[in-house]
């Protein structure tokens, strides 16, 4: 990182010195060329294109609106490590690097349209120019977490047959223990300062050489843009494939405004680069607007750092998972001052509705909730200006047509619990992912009487907002009642001495399930008499919500099992609850 921050193709000359105002017929844009060319398609009243780039006709178009004078100062990108580096580049400072990077993909590595890169980076800004880049060249880009172990990376250049993988020196190491015997790989890219390491390409240094000038390959909507290996908690994680049309056009077409951005506004999200959600809040929707993306490098997410980061950076909107909220509020707050933020976004799982009534209570700003999953993007937001219905995720996204149907997919009224699905006939809705790569099973399960099901559970209410119940195989049913985990935890939440919890089902002779609460405490409850604090907690549950969801087994742990994304793997203490591991 100290070449790149040292090397003058990453210096920038932007300064922010404009308030936040509205900016082309704000929220939606439409006086913009990268709005207007496709406003009859978003109307309907002409197809979806055939050929679409997304490097090429949004960011190289917002690049020309800088030249012309037509966008505010502010940048593309705002890198900062939080040690004093800091990275600060314009549409037309991104077009060159993200050229440069598209030469070495192509020239140096070999690699064609349609192949695959595992791309394992950190929050730092060759991920960025890497992702643009292989846009550029029509190249599949299989984002991963840095926390993926050897056998984590093993299995994904496996299955994916990458052809080639781009690391930090940190990572390389692991790499290499794993790939001696893999064919498929010819390419190794390691992002270092340090020097050399055999059998790398530096990339760093290949950088500094790289020609600037290069030509966008032509891309299909259809054709393969990203990858995800979704986190799943039961068998092995599945290929996702998203195309040029469900990631980058989807925003255009469906004028989506569930982050509410300008191109005056500062988007922070704070999801690791190898989930969906930094795809879709730090790379496609803030820059389909123009908006500036920002990124702190965030090797530790702790409160202390995010909100000192929130004072001191013109921040305008933050989206994080309930996590970053649950923490955040459990902090004193009233030393910060968040002068430029105006709109916070939840996604990734559901908030609890107490955890919005301390944020609101404590910074004056609302949360807004949206929900969706790797293979769909956004199905359902809480927009700027909905009424906030604590608790719900929103109404549906357009062009997705949601409804809540039974096992039948017969669709259910109002009030009714059942199944989230998304209708896919007579027409496939642009946003949905491709398949699942090499498991036509897999894909063709994910529809059912003309609907994609997502495997979530939920209600609708007469205002056609959504209710998450939970997993289709996370309900608890005890004596007849279906019991959603998500309330139970929400209820226990409420109570200070719970810093995290899990309900599951726990066998029963007499009611077949009952609900079994693993509960991580908060500091200064370690120490009390556990069995009276089971037993307020219970209380507590049973006033919260209805008695008959109060968990009647609990459990104290210290910690949770987690996905690499953070969200509580339910089913793997639920396996070992009933003896099934």
């Amino acid at each position: 990182m100290k070449s790149l921050l040292k090397s003058p193709l990453f210096k920038s000359c932007w300064i922010l010195t404009r308030p936040h105002q509205p900016f082309y017929g704000h929220p939606r844009f439409l006086s913009s060329p990268i709005f207007a060319q496709y406003e009859a398609v978003s109307q309907g009243k002409q197809p979806v294109p055939e050929y679409f780039n997304f490097a090429n006709d949004v960011l190289d178009k917002w690049s020309q609106l800088e030249k012309d004078g037509r966008r505010p100062s502010n940048p593309a990108l705002w890198w900062i490590n939080g040690r004093g580096g800091e990275v600060r580049w314009s549409f037309e400072e991104l077009g060159l690097l993200s050229r440069k990077v598209a030469n070495i993909l192509s020239d140096q590595c070999g690699l064609q349209k349609g192949d695959r890169i595992l791309a394992i980076l950190p929050r730092i800004p060759e991920w960025w120019l890497v992702t643009v880049a292989c846009i550029r060249t029509g190249i599949t880009i299989i984002p991963g977490t840095t926390q993926l172990t050897a056998k984590d990376i093993q299995y994904r250049l496996q299955v994916s047959k990458a052809k080639c993988i781009i690391t930090t020196d940190a990572l390389a190491p692991a790499v290499d223990f794993v790939t001696a015997e893999n064919r498929d790989l010819q390419a190794k890219l390691m992002v270092t300062s340090e020097g050399k390491r055999d059998g790398w390409l530096n990339f760093n240094e290949l950088l500094k050489e790289a020609p600037a000038d290069y030509i966008n390959v032509q891309t299909k909507i259809q054709d393969p843009m990203v990858v995800y290996f979704t986190s799943g908690t039961t068998g092995p994680p599945k290929m996702a494939e998203l195309s040029q049309g469900s990631m980058g056009f989807r925003p255009i077409i469906n004028q989506r405004c569930w982050l509410d951005l300008t191109p005056l506004d500062i988007m922070w999200c704070t999801a690791d680069t190898g989930w969906v959600l930094n795809s879709l809040g730090a790379v496609f929707d803030p820059w389909v607007l123009g908006s500036c993306v920002f990124v702190h490098n965030l090797p530790q997410v702790e409160s202390t750092t995010i909100l000192n980061t929130l004072s001191r950076f013109p921040i305008t909107t933050i989206l994080g998972a309930p996590t970053l909220f649950r923490m955040l509020v459990q902090n004193d707050l009233s030393s910060y001052k968040f002068m430029s933020l105006r709109h916070c976004v939840s996604a990734g799982e559901p908030l609890n509705p107490e955890v919005m009534e301390k944020w609101k209570k404590k910074t004056g700003l609302d949360i807004y909730e949206a929900y969706g999953q790797t293979e769909t993007g956004m199905i359902c937001v809480v927009r700027r200006g909905m009424k906030i219905k604590p608790g719900s995720m929103g109404k549906a996204c357009a062009p997705y047509d949601v409804q809540i149907v039974d096992e039948e997919t017969n669709i259910l009224p109002p009030g009714k619990e059942g199944e989230i699905a998304i209708k896919v006939e007579p027409e496939r809705p642009l946003g949905l992912f491709s398949r699942y790569i090499d498991n036509p099973g897999k894909t063709a399960a994910t529809v059912r009487g003309g609907f994609h099901i997502t495997g979530d559970r939920g209600v609708m209410d007469k205002e056609g907002y959504f209710w998450f119940v939970g997993r289709a195989d996370d309900i608890i049913n005890s004596s007849g009642y279906r019991i959603g985990p998500f309330e139970v935890e929400s209820a226990l939440l409420e109570h200070p001495a719970v810093a995290e919890a899990a309900a599951i089902s726990s066998p029963d002779p007499l009611r077949g399930e009952v609900v079994k609460a693993f509960v991580v405490l908060s500091p200064g409850y370690m120490s009390q008499d556990k069995e009276k604090l089971i037993h307020e907690l219970q209380e507590h549950v049973k006033k919260v919500t209805a008695p008959y969801k109060y968990p009647r087994k609990m459990e104290f742990v210290q910690q949770l099992p987690k996905t690499i994304t953070g969200k509580i793997k339910r089913n793997e203490l639920r396996n070992k609850e009933w003896g099934r591991v």
